[in-house]
């Protein structure tokens, strides 16, 4: 007999995974926003820019789960998830834009919408070769399992 996940569960692995991908991506963004700074000589961070930075991520993972199907972890690519990929590189960007992470540097600004583009791909491929993996793994356990004495019995 299956069971069904309760509701609880549920959304509890959902808030997780935003929170794994908010960070993900923030500490991605992160680190252009630095060396963007490096390449500018300034040797400091803006922590407004970090907390916009941050608190963007979070919105951007919800609206990537609920509304986009959590498009960077699907198992295949359709108009749902490429509008999400499309969308959300498209805000990140504007945010950069609008917020004067970038000092409005368009050359920048161009060069950071090419980068969340890549870090999307990174991580859609990771998340793919990860559920690969597991179902590698999970296919030989199951053979171990079948293949323990006494399996053949009907009980």
């Amino acid at each position: 007999m299956h069971k069904k996940t309760p509701l609880w569960e549920r959304y509890l692995t959902k808030e997780i995974g935003i929170e794994f991908k908010s960070c993900l991506y923030f500490f991605a963004i992160l680190f252009y926003y630095c060396v963007y700074r490096v390449v500018m000589h300034t040797y400091t961070a803006d922590i407004l820019h970090m907390t916009e930075m941050i608190l963007l991520c979070y919105v951007i993972g919800y609206a990537q789960v609920y509304l986009f199907g959590n498009f960077d972890e699907a198992w295949k690519f359709r108009t749902r998830e490429i509008a999400g990929l499309v969308i959300c590189s498209g805000i990140y960007t504007g945010a950069a834009y609008f917020f004067g992470w970038l000092d409005q540097n368009m050359a920048w600004i161009i060069g950071f919408l090419a980068y969340i583009l890549l870090l999307y791909v990174c991580v859609i491929f990771i998340y793919d070769t990860k559920r690969k993996i597991d179902d590698k793994e999970l296919n030989k356990e199951l053979e171990l399992f079948q293949s323990r004495p006494g399996m053949d019995e009907e009980e």
